[in-house]
């Protein structure tokens, strides 16, 4: 059952960008300049991911201690979280975080310099060692842009009628004179900014600079409920959100400085899925461009990715097959069982049927993570997962009659391009679209990044944010097909 439990921490981290969202909460910390006393550093392994945590601590005026913690692979919006309280002896180390209902209990060893401990989120309760460091790492990213832009970049809103919210987002476009192609972006799962901020990483920003330099304008926006745009992130689906993007693309027609008729919709990852629904229900999208996006279902993609990357963690055959089996069992209750109380019911039964044929070491582990089942399994019956688990992009393809550039990394664990391009290519052949390419890109993770391991856990090791093989590809496509 060790995979089961773990299993439902993992299902959005497989394929979502912005899941590891889910330890801190998205707020905005006023930074307060301290004289740090010690900073501590550890990482937080979370199934396949890991997320880097730093402890500030530092005197209080009246010479009480206090402490903020930093997420820094979540980004800015996760840092100086103020801890609420904190104690340190000369032998144990003690902290809550009531902003986001987190504790941590360690043992100090080594002079002071290690502390090994337990940290707890609500149910969840994970094993965490921090070290005692000289001082704070700097995150580099040397392809985020720097203001002053040399093209025009404004904070607009739109809205989508149909779903009655207002969006925000950021419109960039050329100075020169003239009407110019433009492009949508789509992020991809899970909440979203118009970034796609993940692990200090802002693709999009990327994306948007690196083609609006080179004349073509782009409109990227928050995710519904995400940052300053309005609406119910939790309860709506990709059909939903496909709204949300041709309401940036009705927008767009707005605009004295595009061609309404070289308008595109881009999407990354669940924002490639995205896309082509977008192109079969507006006859004002005139391209599409899918970056890691899909062509089989949500359960062929799932099933998949959680063998590649066990295969990327060392796993054996054997557990990697067993694994497999258990999670092809739950997907498969979902599917079929619409509703909800029943389904989590059945998964339940699986779990209490697999629980006695595990080790003594996969039942201790299983028994740590089983507060969090209950609130996965909802995760799961979600609306949104229920649509992507049975969701086959395959018949929306054939109705593409627009020009597609489909786009993967060869080393995409998440969307594997061994599985989805062919695919994608089949489709659209099947539909008789003879104006699309299909890119695969050796040595690219799924955020098309130049990676070694190519594990999820390298996204934020990598100052790279994103190919510029791969700029240039979209790049270079859109201008030939907007001629």
């Amino acid at each position: 059952m060790k995979r089961l439990v773990k299993y439902f921490t993992l299902f959005l981290l497989l394929f979502c960008l912005g899941s590891n969202n889910f330890l801190f909460a998205q707020e905005d910390q006023k930074k307060e300049e301290k004289k740090f006393t010690s900073l501590w550093e550890g990482k937080l392994k979370i199934s396949s991911v890991s997320l880097r945590l730093v402890l500030k601590v530092f005197n209080n005026s009246d010479g009480s201690l206090g402490a903020f913690l930093d997420s820094p692979d979540q980004g800015p919006s996760a840092n100086n979280i103020p801890a609420s309280s904190i104690t340190m002896t000369d032998d144990s180390l003690k902290f809550a975080i009531q902003m986001i209902g987190a504790s941590y209990t360690g043992k100090i060893y080594k002079d002071s310099a290690l502390v090994k401990g337990t940290f707890k989120q609500r149910e969840m309760v994970l094993p965490f060692d921090l070290k005692k460091i000289d001082k704070l790492v700097e995150v580099k990213r040397p392809q985020n842009p720097l203001k002053p832009y040399p093209y025009n970049d404004e904070e607009v809103t739109f809205e989508n009628k149909s779903a009655n919210i207002t969006l925000a987002g950021s419109f960039t476009y050329p100075k020169d004179e003239g009407k110019f192609p433009a492009v949508v972006l789509v992020t991809g799962s899970g909440p979203q900014d118009r970034d796609e901020s993940l692990m200090n990483h802002k693709p999009f920003l990327v994306i948007s600079d690196y083609l609006t330099r080179n004349g073509i304008a782009v409109l990227r926006f928050d995710d519904r409920g995400i940052g300053k745009s309005k609406g119910n992130f939790a309860t709506a689906t990709s059909e939903d959100f496909a709204t949300d993007a041709l309401a940036a693309v009705e927008y767009l027609k707005t605009r004295k400085e595009v061609d309404p008729k070289k308008i595109g919709v881009g999407g990354h990852s669940e924002g490639g899925l995205i896309a082509p629904i977008c192109a079969v229900n507006s006859n004002d999208v005139h391209f599409i461009v899918m970056i890691a996006g899909t062509g089989v279902t949500g359960k062929e993609i799932l099933l998949l990715q959680e063998k590649l990357i066990s295969q990327a963690s060392g796993a054996s055959e054997e557990k990697i097959n067993k694994d497999n089996k258990i999670s092809e069992k739950v997907y498969n209750i979902v599917l079929n069982e619409p509703d909800n109380d029943k389904a989590e019911k059945q998964i339940n039964e699986l779990y209490d049927k697999i629980y006695p044929t595990l080790s003594d070491e996969e039942k201790k582990e299983a028994d740590s993570q089983k507060p969090m089942m209950s609130q996965q399994i909802k995760q799961i019956l979600s609306p949104w997962f229920r649509f992507f688990l049975k969701y086959d992009p395959r018949p929306t393809l054939e109705n593409v009659t627009v020009p597609v550039l489909a786009i993967n990394g060869g080393k995409d664990f998440q969307v594997d391009p061994k599985q989805n391009l062919p695919e994608i290519e089949k489709a659209l052949k099947a539909g008789g679209n003879k104006n699309f390419k299909i890119v695969e890109l050796p040595g690219l993770n799924h955020l098309f990044q130049k990676c070694k391991t190519c594990t999820l856990t390298e996204y934020g090791e990598l100052e790279e944010t994103f190919s510029v093989d791969a700029l240039k590809i979209i790049k270079d496509w859109i201008l030939t097909i907007t001629k």
